[in-house]
């Protein structure tokens, strides 16, 4: 009898896989076992990534932040404290997007918050 390859559902098998580590470099590309290893690792990091990113941009916004207020006279952590005895209820983000399109509304929000915290 004769042996059964399987053939079309190996080379669909295998098509698949080399379509996914499309744009990789040198052999990582087009050798199946090389292949195989650098998408196993790269979907790894893939999924890692997905969650640091979201660290990463809130480190940055933190950063647009205190340099906008450092502009205005107060500490990033003033401000902070300033606009949560306000009730400002605006996220990081939201506060960080303010800072560089709209920096007369920001130096509001920090002359705000500056005498919410003298009151206090």
């Amino acid at each position: 009898m004769v042996r059964s390859t399987n053939a079309v559902t190996s080379r669909r098998r295998t098509k698949k896989l080399l379509k996914r580590c499309k744009g990789f470099y040198g052999d990582r590309k087009n050798h199946l076992k090389l292949s195989k290893d650098a998408l196993m690792s790269a979907l790894a990091f893939n999924y890692k990534h997905r969650k640091l990113r979201k660290r990463d941009f809130r480190s940055l916004w933190i950063t647009r932040i205190g340099v906008a207020a450092k502009t205005n006279g107060i500490s990033y952590s003033k401000l902070m404290n300033g606009l949560k005895k306000m009730g400002c209820e605006m996220d990081r983000k939201v506060l960080a997007e303010l800072a560089i399109r709209d920096p007369s509304a920001f130096s509001t929000l920090a002359g705000a918050a500056k005498k919410q915290l003298a009151a206090s």
